[in-house]
């Protein structure tokens, strides 16, 4: 583990936000559905499509849960893309928009492994790699592509039926920016930016048309076609297939109009009907538990919808359940002291220069104890996010030599707790 990974996990949790990378060296409880999902799910994704939806209350943990899928699926040779389902941005009514909410957040494992800041118009990434995978090239030296590498890859992308011709076009046009007669760096970035933008919905079917030959944009009436397009060519480029995290953060669902919601709803059941025929897709669905019961705007005002979801069941959530109930998943003392431990081990890497400081794991434990024994069990505030707030204060007043008592501690984190 690197200092500078530590360093941003421990700065995220300080800002009482799971951080976007190394959820793992802290994480527990997740460990059994974890390995159904690499199990059941992402083994097999090269030959399904699959959907599975998440059910959680505020503070259950749907974010830090999102983090961890990532990473783990990552290892397991996958595309991700986390996109948050809104009225404004990506609303379920307007599946387009949710298709170019896809496109806009797509991210490959070397830009993770790189932990680079975020590309501007990650898709493109997506499609300069699957060039060098297509045309078996090491790199683009110099920023170009050589003719037999280029057409071993047209070749292949073509071939594939499964994938839209005029989206099969759009790859090509930017893949022929590569090539070494192409005009100088400031005009191809230009013409990639103009492709990038087609993929996202944006400019005149005219203009296109006249410079890439497509005709058709990405719309409403071929929103899902481009997306099992989307995951044939992830496939195609050496990947078993995409991940996509939904999470309805917003709730946007319970204050759409009916009739927006009525289109959300049926590009849902739609999704659900016909994801099995797309293989390399594997959507997750994180929202409330409103989502499934509320009488007003949940799924139970739609019998067809609901009657293939179903309602979260209490227990602990499996890979195969359609529903993983997070507000069921029971977390022990001891996974919380072991979570407790794994953090002082983030900080220990953090500052090794003040590990004299830091309480050892016999304090720590005891630490845990302590906190959990203050708080009551009927709280609205999840002893998670009391455990992992209250420890990196602790720890931070620690290193800054102006201790707390646990009592008092528990007090100011509770007061912050319920600001946020």
């Amino acid at each position: 583990m690197e200092q500078r990974l530590a360093l941003s996990v421990i700065e995220s949790l300080r800002k009482g936000i799971p951080p976007q990378r190394g959820t793992d060296l802290y994480s527990v409880g997740y460990e059994k559905l974890i390995e159904g999902i690499k199990r059941h799910h992402l083994k097999g994704i090269e030959d399904r499509g699959i959907i599975r939806f998440i059910s959680g209350s505020w503070g259950a943990g749907k974010t830090h849960f999102f983090r961890l899928l990532r990473d783990i699926t990552f290892k397991e040779r996958c595309l991700v893309s986390n996109v948050e389902l809104s009225v404004n941005d990506a609303p379920l009514n307007k599946f387009e928009r949710v298709f170019y909410g896809i496109i806009r957040n797509v991210m490959t494992p070397s830009v993770y492994d790189e932990d680079a800041p975020t590309e501007s118009a990650p898709f493109g990434r997506v499609v300069r790699e699957s060039l060098l995978y297509l045309g078996a090239q090491d790199s683009l030296a110099g920023g170009e592509l050589n003719h037999e590498s280029y057409s071993k890859a047209l070749q292949k992308l073509m071939a594939d039926q499964g994938i839209d011709i005029d989206f099969k076009k759009m790859i090509q046009k930017y893949w022929e920016t590569y090539l070494p007669e192409a005009a100088d760096a400031a005009i191809q970035d230009q013409v990639r930016a103009e492709i990038l933008q087609w993929f996202s919905g944006e400019g005149a079917i005219g203009a296109y048309r006249k410079r890439f030959g497509v005709n058709q944009m990405i719309n409403k009436n071929n929103a899902k076609l481009m997306l099992q397009s989307l995951a044939g060519f992830v496939r195609l480029s050496g990947y078993r297939g995409l991940v996509i995290l939904f999470d309805e953060a917003e709730q946007s669902y319970s204050i759409m109009k009916k009739s927006a919601l009525k289109d959300a709803q049926n590009n849902l059941l739609s999704l659900i009907n016909n994801i099995e025929a797309i293989p390399g897709l594997f959507l997750i669905y994180a929202t409330t538990p409103e989502f499934y019961t509320n009488p007003k705007y949940g799924i139970v005002i739609y019998g067809a919808l609901a009657g293939r979801i179903g309602k979260p069941e209490e227990r602990s959530p499996r890979a195969l359940n359609t529903i993983w109930n997070l507000d069921a998943l029971e977390t022990s003392i001891d996974e919380y002291g072991s979570a407790a431990k794994k953090i002082r081990d983030v900080y220990l890497k953090s500052y090794p220069e003040d590990a004299e400081k830091i309480p050892d794991d016999n304090e720590v434990e005891k630490f845990v104890d302590d906190l959990f024994d203050e708080h009551p069990s009927l709280s609205a505030v999840r002893f998670w996010r009391v455990l992992v707030t209250a420890l990196v204060a602790h720890f931070d007043d620690r290193l800054e030599g102006d201790v707390r008592d646990t009592k008092e501690l528990y007090e100011d984190v509770m007061d912050k707790l319920r600001e946020a």
